[in-house]
C-alpha cells in the first residue's frame, strides 16, 4: 500500500462516526539530536544545540540542493512527513481550497501590450501553463509572435523561474535570464528574434538583471560572488567569450549592495551602491560603446539618492538637507555634484516620495502618506502639477510597465482589498483615462459583498497604528469571528492594500482579514521606518500586539482566535510575538522566517549579513547592539511556556533566510514548550526564498497554510500533539 493511500485512509478513519469526539492518539514529532556548541559573545555564554543543521557545504547546497548532507536531509524529510501526518485530516479541505484558488486564475491570461517603437511587447499564458510565453506584435496591429516559450524552457526541470526579459533597442535580440535552483543565481542567454535560437553567449551566476547598450551590440549585467552577493558590473559584447567580459565596476566592501538599472530615457545605465542608510550612483552612457561608469556624488553617511535624467538635467530623489521623507532636486548632467543640486519638489514631513520617473515632457512621482498611495504628474516646462487619487478607504496604486520615453501616456495599476486590478492608460496632458484591462475572476467576485475599512490601534507609546480590514458583509462583527493578522514591518517596505484573490478562501468562510501597518515600514513616512529598526526594533513587535488587542477590543475577534502571518523579516516578527504574547494567537504561520537573528548577524560569510547590519545592528562589534538584539531574538528567547499552533516554512536553496533558521527554531520550540502546538516544519526541498515557481505549483503551499489556519481557529489541531 502506498504511503499516500495510508495517509488518506488514516484521515478517512479519523472522520468516521465511531471516532468523532474520541481523543485521538498523539502523533510523535521528530526529535532532533542535541549537539551543544558553546560560544561567548560580549561576555554572554551561549549554547546552541542545533548548529549541526547548518551544512558545512551550504554554498554548494544553494546551487544544488542534492548536495545536502544525508543526516540533515533525513531530519528535514522526517519533519515534512510529520507535518503531512498532522495535517492529514485536512487533506480533503486542502484539495477543496486548491480548486478554489485555481478557479480564480484566468487560465489563458494575457498582459496588456507595452508599445516600443514598431512593436508592442506582452506576455500570455496558455491554459494550464505554469510559465508565460513572452510575445510581441506589430504596434499598429497584426499577428503576434512568440519570442520565448516559458513552458518549453521549464520542461523537465525541477525548478525554473524567469528573471529579466529584455529586448535590444534595435528589436533584433532578446536577452533573458533564468534561475534553475531557487538560489537566485541566474544564467543569462541571448536569443536571435530572427532565427528564434539562442546564441552561444551564456553567462552564469548573475543576479539576472540586463541593460542593453544603445547600439544593441552589448549589454551590462551584475555578477554574483561565491556568497550570492552582487559585487561587480560587466559589459558583454555579443558573440564574445563571457570569460573576456569587461569589468566596469567592482565593489570591494561586502556590506554594500549593488543594483544595476536604467533611466526611463534609455540614455544611462545606473549602478546604485547602497546600504540601509547611504547610497551613491554611477552612470554609464549607453550611447558610447566604451563608456566608463561616472560617479554622480560620492557616498556620504546617511545620505541616499536615486537618479533619473530629463534632457540636459538629472532629477535626483534624495533625503539630503534633512529631507527625511525625501524631496526631488535637479543637477546638470555635465556637472552633477552635490554643490549643484537645486530643489524641484520640496520636502514635506509625513509624505514619503517613494519613486520618480522622468518622461520627455513630464515627471511622475509616487507618494505615500498615512498608508495611502498617490501618483503626482508634473509638466516639466511649466512646473504645473496634478495628482491621481481614488475614493476608496484602502487601496493600492502603482505604475505599470511603460517602455517608451517620448510619450504622454503612462500605465497605472489600481486595486483595493475588495476590487480586483484595473489597468488603465492615463494621458498626462489631457488627463483622460482609458481602461485597458480589468482583472477577471473566473469563479466570480462581487466587490459589493465585502467591506474594507481602516481602523487605528494605540501602541505602547501612544502611536496610532493603521490597520486595514477586509471581511464579508455576512460576517458578524460581534467578537466571535476568527481573524488573520498579517504584517511585515522592516526595511521601510510599506504593506500594500492591494487585491489578493487567494485570501477570499478565508474571508468567504467568515474569517476577518487584517493588515497591520506597523513601524519598520514606511506606511506613515520615513520616521515610521526609522522608529522600527536597530535599537527601536521592538516597536514593530509591540505595534503588532497592540493591533491584535485593539481588534479584540473593537469586537472583530477574541483573544486566542487570531492567526498571525508573516514571511521573511515578517517571520522574525512572528517569532518575537510568539514569545511575547502567545495567548493572543490560535496559530502562527511563519514563512521563511528570519528567526536565528543573533547567529546570522554574527556570520559575515552569509549572503545578506554585512549589508544588513545597518538594519538590525552589528552584534559582532557593537556590544549594545548585541544585547538589544539578544533581548528580542526569537531563537534565543524561546521560553518554557505554552505556544500556539505553528506552521513554519523554509526553502532549501534560500540564500536570504537559509533553511537551517526555521529548522533550528522548530526543533528548539518543540524541545522547550510546555503546551499548545503543534509545531510543524515544512521545508520545500526544491525551492528557495519565494517558494515554488509558476502560477499553480505554489498554490498547494497556500492551500496547506489556509487549511492550517482554518483548523487552528476551529481548534481541531490541538489534540494531535502533546509535549
Amino acid at each position: 500500500m502506498s504511503k499516500i493511500k495510508v495517509l488518506r485512509d488514516n484521515a478517512r478513519n479519523r472522520n468516521t462516526k465511531a471516532n468523532r469526539g474520541r481523543r485521538l492518539p498523539a502523533i510523535k514529532p521528530p526529535q532532533a539530536s542535541r549537539r551543544p556548541e558553546t560560544s561567548v559573545r560580549h561576555g554572554v555564554r551561549m549554547t546552541d544545540d542545533y548548529t549541526w543543521m547548518r551544512a558545512h557545504n551550504w554554498q554548494d547546497v544553494l546551487r544544488d540542493g542534492s548536495q545536502l548532507p544525508d543526516n540533515i536531509r533525513t531530519h528535514l524529510d522526517a519533519e515534512n512527513t510529520y507535518t503531512e501526518k498532522v495535517l492529514a485530516n485536512t487533506e480533503r479541505l486542502q484539495k477543496k481550497l486548491l480548486r478554489e484558488l485555481r478557479s480564480r486564475i484566468v487560465e489563458n491570461d494575457q498582459g496588456v501590450p507595452a508599445p516600443d517603437g514598431p512593436w508592442a511587447y506582452f506576455h500570455r499564458y496558455r491554459a494550464g501553463a505554469e510559465h508565460p510565453q513572452f510575445c510581441r506584435k506589430p504596434r499598429n496591429g497584426g499577428r503576434s509572435r512568440i519570442m520565448l516559450d516559458g513552458p518549453k524552457q521549464a520542461k523537465g526541470r525541477g525548478f525554473f523561474n524567469f528573471g529579466d526579459i529584455s529586448h535590444s533597442p534595435d528589436h533584433k535580440f532578446l536577452a533573458w535570464s533564468s534561475d534553475g535552483a531557487g538560489s537566485e543565481f541566474f544564467d543569462i542567454r541571448v536569443r536571435s528574434l530572427r532565427s528564434g535560437k539562442d546564441l552561444s553567449d551564456t553567462i552564469p551566476e548573475t543576479d539576472g538583471t540586463i541593460v542593453w547598450a544603445a547600439n544593441s551590440k552589448a549589454f551590462y549585467y551584475t555578477r554574483l560572488d561565491e556568497n550570492c552577493r552582487p559585487r561587480s558590473i560587466y559589459r558583454h559584447r555579443l558573440g564574445s567569450d563571457p570569460a573576456n567580459d569587461e569589468l566596469i565596476y567592482q565593489e570591494k566592501q561586502t556590506r554594500w549592495h549593488m543594483n544595476l538599472g536604467q533611466t526611463q530615457s534609455g540614455r544611462f545605465a545606473t549602478i546604485e551602491i547602497s546600504d540601509q542608510e547611504t547610497s551613491e550612483v554611477r552612470l554609464i552612457d549607453l550611447r558610447k560603446p566604451n563608456s566608463e561608469a561616472v560617479l554622480v556624488e560620492p557616498r556620504r553617511k546617511k545620505i541616499e539618492y536615486d537618479v533619473e535624467d530629463c534632457g540636459k538635467k538629472l532629477l535626483i530623489l534624495t533625503n539630503a538637507e534633512r529631507a527625511e521623507d525625501f524631496k526631488i532636486m535637479e543637477a546638470p548632467i555635465d556637472n552633477p555634484g552635490r554643490e549643484n543640486w537645486r530643489d524641484v519638489v520640496a520636502h514635506k514631513a509625513g509624505r514619503t516620495i517613494t519613486g520618480l520617473t522622468a518622461f520627455k515632457r513630464h515627471m511622475v512621482r509616487t507618494e505615500l502618506e498615512d498608508g495611502l498611495p498617490r501618483i503626482v504628474i508634473r509638466e516639466l516646462r511649466s512646473g504645473k502639477e496634478h495628482a491621481i487619487e481614488f475614493e476608496e478607504e484602502c487601496y493600492d496604486l502603482d505604475m505599470g510597465n511603460v517602455i517608451e520615453h517620448d510619450t504622454d501616456t503612462i500605465r497605472i495599476v489600481y486595486s483595493s482589498l475588495t476590487t480586483p486590478q484595473v489597468i488603465f492608460d492615463y494621458n498626462m496632458r489631457t488627463r483622460e483615462r482609458v481602461v485597458r484591462k480589468r482583472r477577471r475572476i473566473p469563479s466570480g467576485h462581487n466587490p459589493a459583498h465585502y467591506q474594507s475599512h481602516r481602523t487605528y490601534a494605540t501602541s505602547h507609546d501612544g502611536k496610532r497604528i493603521p490597520v486595514s480590514i477586509l471581511h464579508s458583509r455576512k460576517t458578524k462583527i460581534d467578537g466571535s469571528a476568527p481573524l488573520v493578522l498579517n504584517a511585515y514591518g522592516a526595511y521601510g517596505h510599506s504593506y500594500e492594500t492591494a487585491f489578493g484573490s487567494n485570501r477570499f478562501s478565508l474571508v468567504d468562510r467568515g474569517i476577518v482579514y487584517a493588515i497591520a501597518h506597523i513601524r519598520g515600514g514606511s506606511d506613515k513616512g520615513r520616521r515610521w521606518y526609522l522608529d522600527g529598526k536597530l535599537n527601536k526594533k521592538k516597536n514593530s513587535f509591540l505595534d503588532f500586539i497592540a493591533c491584535g488587542r485593539h481588534l479584540v477590543a473593537e469586537g472583530y475577534t477574541r483573544e486566542g482566535k487570531i492567526v498571525a502571518i508573516g514571511r521573511s523579516a515578517g517571520g522574525l516578527l512572528m517569532g518575537a510575538v510568539a514569545n511575547m504574547a502567545p495567548e493572543l494567537f490560535a496559530g502562527i504561520v511563519a514563512d521563511v522566517p528570519f528567526v536565528d537573528t543573533i547567529n546570522t548577524m554574527c556570520d559575515p560569510d552569509l549572503p545578506l549579513t554585512p549589508p544588513e547590519w545597518l538594519e538590525w545592528g552589528n552584534p559582532i562589534k557593537n556590544a549594545k547592539a548585541f544585547h538589544y538584539m539578544l533581548s528580542y531574538a526569537p531563537y534565543e528567547n524561546i521560553a518554557a511556556q505554552r505556544y500556539p499552533a505553528m506552521l513554519i516554512e523554509g526553502g532549501l536553496t534560500d540564500p536570504r533566510v537559509t533553511y537551517w533558521e526555521p529548522a533550528k527554531w522548530a526543533a528548539k520550540l518543540r524541545a522547550n514548550y510546555t503546551g499548545g502546538g503543534p509545531i510543524l516544519l515544512h521545508t520545500n526541498m526544491s525551492a528557495g526564498h519565494s517558494g515554488a515557481p509558476g502560477r499553480f505549483e505554489g498554490l498547494s503551499d497556500i492551500a496547506m497554510e489556509y487549511a492550517f489556519i482554518i483548523h487552528c481557529v476551529q481548534e481541531r489541531l490541538r489534540p494531535f500533539e502533546k509535549p
